[in-house]
């Protein structure tokens, strides 16, 4: 099933909105990345509607399309009656213009095989030997039945889609030729290759409008007188009991459209809550008129119905049945084999999440999945993650965070752009020697400089000083003061450096006596010296003139 959606990987961003949507929740997330779960996938294409970032693409089957006009066997095209809510004012014929300028043969409604199914389901009817018989056209329906409904089975009418009528009938008429079936829905891939040799190949509208626009060939608009056209309603919801003109009395005729009412009749169904009845089921909400491959931007329920409506005739498209085998259609069972988890290990999931009481179940749904229990049971079938849980995330942020601003030695002080104090930690009480509640929303002077204010709320940086003294405190901080222009905070981050700065004072004071000292000593050496060199002055002088009149004295001798 992931073949037919695919995942840009790059795409991807966590939202989990593919998980909410997913009716059967067959999405596996993880390495931060959603992954469809091809065992439980019922291909209804909502998770490729919803995703907000584009990250769902639908398989692209031009390449597949183009290759069979190009091998040679004539090609018809069975296209979807809905296809005149997809592009306004065209008619089939218009359709047919187009489709044969792109190289096929021919192009017929789906609509004719839709007659010759609902003939069928009157056959079914009539009969009453059914207790519960749900129509077959959707095979998202069908694959919901088979793979997450199993005892529903015995419901569904063993009656092959009009797709599958329609394209037997064209192989009937046309010996040898190829089909392609053009329509709103997704999972028709599916069904194609699940009973192949009937369908060769299947397109939806935004894979057509594409193919259009590449080619160069325009869709022209025109009217349609056709009345023998009724089952053209049968991409509306109500459109098919709408066709059905025979009646059994016995049996309820009703319409479910959307895939959480449907959903909620196979519940009834399966716990035998319902009577006789023929139920018209549709996985999409206003039936295929809301495929998810009409277009992302075409969501226009009630004038689409419309337009179906008054396109349709009052009469049955003439046709010639077909053989009874080839009306008859087999739906295996599809089980993934997936085991329910029990309720000690779901607990034990819920643990580690932080919900040991049934109070912290928020069941918020942010995570996707519908309850904390569906979460965990997820996360034990290795398709979630316990990380996935928005309130435990925060809750583990908001403990981690409070964890390291209570516990880090440097007092932290949040104010209000009014300089309110909000916000206070242990180490900021301790420094400013009050507790919390006295200090929780007043505005004590002397922490932040009116500089301060102005270059950290008005000039929006930043503004560090390495040395301040608070004297309302007597202390001496180190101080980084900045501003959060998302929350509107000013933030004060301070170190008490009291310490160090006292131990500063007491060295510098210590060095200043010493200077002075050291001055008096230097000053009472220098004296000294000068007396003693004075005296030594002296005595050389005296000695001088006794050698002298010694060597004189010689001299004469």
């Amino acid at each position: 099933m992931d073949d037919y959606i695919r995942l840009k990987k790059s795409n991807c961003k966590n939202c989990y909105k593919c998980i909410r949507n997913c009716p059967v929740k067959s999405i596996r997330f993880s390495d931060h990345q959603a992954n469809i779960v091809p065992d439980e996938c019922i291909l209804c294409g909502r998770c490729f509607v919803a995703c907000p970032q584009n990250a769902k693409e639908v398989r692209d089957d031009l390449p597949a399309a183009r290759a069979l006009l190009a091998g040679g066997a004539p090609v018809y095209a069975s296209v979807a009656p809905s296809f005149v809510a997809a592009w306004d004012g065209v008619t089939i014929s218009s359709m047919e213009n187009a489709l044969k300028a792109l190289g096929f043969a021919g192009a017929e409604e789906t609509a004719l095989g839709a007659t010759m199914v609902k003939t069928e389901y009157e056959h079914l009817t009539a009969a009453g030997e059914q207790q519960v018989i749900i129509s077959t056209c959707c095979h998202t329906v069908n694959l919901l039945v088979q793979k997450h409904f199993p005892e529903v089975l015995p419901a569904l009418a063993k009656v092959v889609s009009p797709m599958q009528a329609h394209c037997r009938d064209l192989k009937r008429r046309h010996p040898g030729c190829r089909t392609v079936f053009i329509g709103p829905c997704i999972s028709k891939k599916d069904e194609a290759e699940s009973y192949p040799g009937i369908v060769d190949c299947v397109l939806t509208f935004e894979e057509l409008s594409a193919w259009l626009e590449q080619s160069g060939v325009t869709l022209e608009q025109g009217t349609d007188g056709n009345q023998e056209s009724r089952a053209r309603l049968f991409p509306t919801t109500g459109g098919i009991l709408r066709t059905m003109a025979e009646r059994n009395p016995d049996y309820a005729y009703l319409a479910v459209d959307g895939i959480d009412n449907c959903i909620t009749a196979l519940r009834d169904i399966a716990e035998g809550r319902m009577g006789k009845c023929f139920i018209e089921m549709s996985a999409c909400p206003g039936s295929c008129i809301g495929g998810p491959a009409m277009g992302k931007n075409r969501r226009a329920a009630v004038r689409d119905f419309v337009t179906v409506d008054r396109y349709a005739g009052p009469a049955d498209f003439p046709f010639e049945p077909l053989p009874p085998e080839k009306m008859n259609k087999r739906f295996p069972l599809l089980l993934s084999g997936q085991v329910k988890p029990g309720s000690a290990a779901i607990e034990e999931v819920l643990r580690q999440m932080g919900k040991t009481r049934p109070s912290d179940e928020l069941n918020c749904g942010t995570c996707g999945y519908d309850t904390c229990r569906e979460k965990a049971a997820a996360v034990l079938a290795g398709k979630a993650d316990i990380t996935m849980c928005l309130p435990y995330l925060k809750e583990r942020a908001e403990s981690f965070s409070d964890h390291i601003i209570q516990n880090t030695p440097n007092a932290i002080v949040v104010f209000d752009d009014t300089l309110v104090i909000q916000q206070v930690n242990d180490a900021a009480c301790r420094l400013l020697g009050a507790g919390p509640e006295e200090l929780k929303g007043t505005q004590p002077g002397g922490l932040l400089a009116p500089e301060v204010y102005a270059e950290t709320l008005q000039l929006g940086r930043p503004y560090h000083q390495k040395c301040l003294y608070l004297q309302d405190y007597d202390k001496y901080v180190e101080q980084m003061v900045t501003y959060d222009e998302g929350y509107h905070i000013l933030i004060c981050i301070m170190r008490d450096i009291t310490a160090e700065e006292r131990e500063r004072e007491r060295r510098e004071a210590v060095n200043a006596i010493t200077l002075e000292v050291a001055d008096n000593v230097i000053a009472k050496q220098m004296r000294t010296v000068q007396e003693i060199a004075s005296l030594l002055g002296e005595t050389a002088a005296e000695t001088k003139v006794a050698l002298t009149k010694l060597k004189e004295s010689l001299g004469h001798e």
